[in-house]
């Protein structure tokens, strides 16, 4: 089975349709935060760039009087649950290995706790990661979603995502035969 790229990730309807109304720019600056997270803490980074890029594909705009209202969204939100589904939707179609679109689904419903009754979230390494890629790109009031990112730069910083994944792995790979 190949790697799904994050070129193809960012090409599908669903993504063009949910990740930028959620903020592209965002997303994008999430994945490269993933990465650098993942690489320090041991974790998968194909994995972890992928679910910080589609951390936020469940989000719903929470409008009153036509107008954003943050603390509308706040109350209310449940963007995590329904952007687990959507990735986890995505990921398959798309040819990702069921198990990694699982990990992928499962980092994106517990990269934030705002949805949760109050308590203590016991997070494995790949949903810290995320969790902690999304607290590296927030501004205050969601200001972060609304950031703006041209198509082709976005394109372009995926690219760059994709070959550091793949010369990450191609390490390993070589690391692994010479053991």
């Amino acid at each position: 089975m190949s790697r799904v790229t994050l070129q193809e990730v960012l090409n599908h309807e669903i993504t063009q349709k949910f990740v930028k109304r959620s903020g592209l720019a965002h997303a994008v600056s999430t994945a490269e935060h993933a990465l650098k997270l993942a690489k320090v803490h041991g974790v998968n980074p194909d994995l972890a760039v992928k679910a910080a890029f589609l951390h936020d594909i469940g989000h719903y705009t929470w409008y009153r009087n036509g107008k954003w209202d943050y603390h509308l969204y706040k109350e209310n939100d449940i963007h995590a649950i329904k952007g687990a589904e959507r990735a986890h939707k995505l990921l398959i179609r798309l040819g990702e290995h069921p198990v990694d679109a699982k990990k992928i689904a499962l980092a994106v419903l517990l990269h934030t706790d705002s949805y949760l009754p109050e308590g203590e979230l016991h997070l494995d390494p790949l949903q810290k990661i995320v969790s902690l890629a999304d607290q590296c790109d927030e501004e205050p009031e969601g200001n972060h979603h609304y950031k703006e990112i041209a198509d082709d730069e976005a394109a372009n910083r995926l690219k760059k995502l994709d070959q550091a994944i793949e010369s990450h792995e191609d390490k390993n790979a070589q690391s692994a035969s010479v053991s």
